[in-house]
C-alpha cells in the first residue's frame, strides 16, 4: 500500500524554491489582458479601470518582489505615467500594419485580430517594466504574448517606431536585439545570438537592425556585432552572421533541378 505521507515529505524535501508560486503566472496573465483591454477598449471607465489594474499590479509586488523592503512597489506612479506614451508607440505599430498588409481592410481589424500587433503591443508594455528592474513579470508578460500569438519576444529589446510584423508566428527577437524604425519583418524570422557562455550574458549577444530594413520569411540573422543596414532587404530562409551595409539585397538562391521520369 501506498505511504502517502512519506510521498508527500519527499516531495517537500525535493521543492527547492520558496519564492515559486504559479499563482504569479496567472495573474500576471490577468494583469496583461485588462492592461491591454483598458488602453485599446472604448467605450471604457478609464478612472475606474486604472484603479483596477493598480490593485493588480499590488498583487504582483506580493508575489514577485522578494525582497523584504519591496522597492518594486515604488513602481506604479512611473509606470502608469509611460501608458499615454506607449499607446502612441502603438498607434503607430497599428498603422504601419494598416498601410503595409493589402489584407487588412480596416484599422479596426488591426486591433483586434492581428497576432503581430498584440505581440508588439504586450512587448511594449512590458519593456517599460524591464526598464524598472521590475521581477520576472515582465517576462511572463511576453510568454503570455508568445503562447497566445507565436511571437518570442524578449522583454530587454528595443524596439523602434512603426514597427510591422507580416503574420508574425514563428518571429523570434532576443533580449539584447535592437530594431530602429519603420523595420518589417515577416514570419519565422530570428534575431538571435551566437553560443555564448553564462557569464557573458550582459554582453550585447543579437543584432542590430537599422531603419527602413525589410527580412522576409525564416531568414535567420545572429551575433551582437552583426548589423543590418538601413535599407536593406534581406530574403527569405537566409543566414547572416556578418554585418552587411545600407541598401543591401541579401538573397538565399535554391537550386533548381529538374528531374527526368524514366520512361517504362
Amino acid at each position: 500500500m501506498v505511504n502517502k505521507i512519506e510521498i508527500v515529505n519527499q516531495i517537500r524535501a525535493h521543492k527547492q524554491n520558496a519564492n515559486l508560486n504559479f499563482r504569479l503566472k496567472e495573474d500576471t496573465h490577468r494583469f496583461t489582458k485588462e492592461l491591454f483591454a483598458t488602453l485599446f477598449n472604448f467605450p471604457n471607465e478609464l478612472e475606474e479601470d486604472l484603479d483596477r489594474l493598480e490593485r493588480l499590479f499590488e498583487n504582483l509586488v506580493e508575489l514577485a518582489c522578494w525582497e523584504l523592503d519591496k522597492k518594486c512597489s515604488k513602481v506604479w506612479d512611473d509606470y502608469v505615467a509611460q501608458l499615454p506614451e506607449i499607446l502612441r508607440k502603438l498607434n503607430l505599430d497599428a498603422e504601419a500594419i494598416y498601410k503595409n498588409d493589402p489584407a487588412a481592410t480596416t484599422i479596426e481589424e488591426v486591433y483586434l485580430a492581428y497576432p503581430g500587433f498584440y505581440a508588439i503591443a504586450i512587448y511594449r508594455l512590458s519593456h517599460a517594466l524591464y526598464k524598472k528592474g521590475f521581477p520576472i513579470v515582465p517576462r511572463l508578460m511576453t510568454e503570455y504574448a508568445h503562447h497566445v500569438t507565436g511571437v518570442d519576444i524578449n522583454p530587454g529589446a528595443v524596439i523602434g517606431e512603426h514597427f510591422f510584423m507580416d503574420h508574425a508566428t514563428g518571429i523570434v527577437i532576443g533580449e539584447t536585439a535592437i530594431i530602429k524604425d519603420h523595420v518589417k519583418l515577416y514570419q519565422g524570422v530570428t534575431l538571435g545570438a551566437l553560443s555564448v557562455a553564462k557569464d557573458l550574458q550582459a554582453i550585447k549577444r543579437h543584432p542590430t537592425i537599422e531603419d527602413h530594413v525589410t527580412i522576409y520569411a525564416n531568414a535567420t540573422i545572429l551575433g551582437g556585432d552583426t548589423v543590418i543596414g538601413a535599407n536593406s532587404l534581406i530574403g527569405g530562409n537566409v543566414w547572416l552572421t556578418k554585418s552587411v551595409p545600407p541598401y543591401s539585397l541579401v538573397s538565399h538562391k535554391p537550386e533548381i533541378l529538374i528531374r527526368e521520369l524514366e520512361k517504362k
